[in-house]
């Protein structure tokens, strides 16, 4: 008996294979620990970022390297760049809502996300490459995106990575 011709493969884009069990959980370790009452133990260099998941409506957590902090009109604000480009899932919750709370050290603030133009985003990168070069080429490096270590390469490249501005907002 002769077997059945196998079926042609779907034709559709194809998810990739999950992290193994220890890489995310060492992903999700700086979650935790600000869960924990932990944030200052990271000196202002990550934050939790609280959003809304757009698909189930349910509260999700990710922290997130900060860019830069600094005032937007008298209000705190946190700029971070999205290492996996636009198909991170925060960063399409936050498209879709952009209101959020942040975890900063020990204080929470509420935020809203402004989406900032390449031109914004390359100045971004450049300012923050003198601050923390290994940051900086890390980030490039998720992107699989190489740079010389120029400040107008830096400048080049950032405007070609997304990056969220997150605005205190006051009530």
């Amino acid at each position: 008996m002769t077997p059945p011709p196998a079926e042609p493969a779907a034709s559709g884009p194809r998810r990739p294979a999950p992290p193994p069990r220890w890489r995310r959980s060492a992903v999700r370790a700086p979650v935790h620990l600000f869960r924990m009452g932990l944030g200052p133990l990271f000196r202002g260099r990550l934050l939790l970022l609280v959003h809304t998941g757009r698909l189930a409506g349910e509260p999700r957590r990710t922290a997130l390297e900060v860019v830069e902090a600094g005032r937007v009109d008298g209000r705190r604000a946190w700029t971070v760049a999205s290492g996996r480009g636009t198909r991170a899932g925060w960063y399409r919750d936050l498209r879709g809502n952009p209101q959020a709370v942040v975890q900063a050290g020990r204080g929470y603030h509420a935020v809203s996300a402004r989406f900032p133009e390449p031109e914004e985003c390359g100045e971004s990168m450049a300012r923050s490459a003198l601050r923390q070069p290994r940051a900086a080429r890390r980030l490039c490096a998720s992107l699989g995106l190489t740079v010389d270590g120029s400040t107008e390469e830096y400048r080049r490249v950032g405007a070609s990575i997304p990056f969220v501005v997150l605005v205190e907002e006051h009530f």
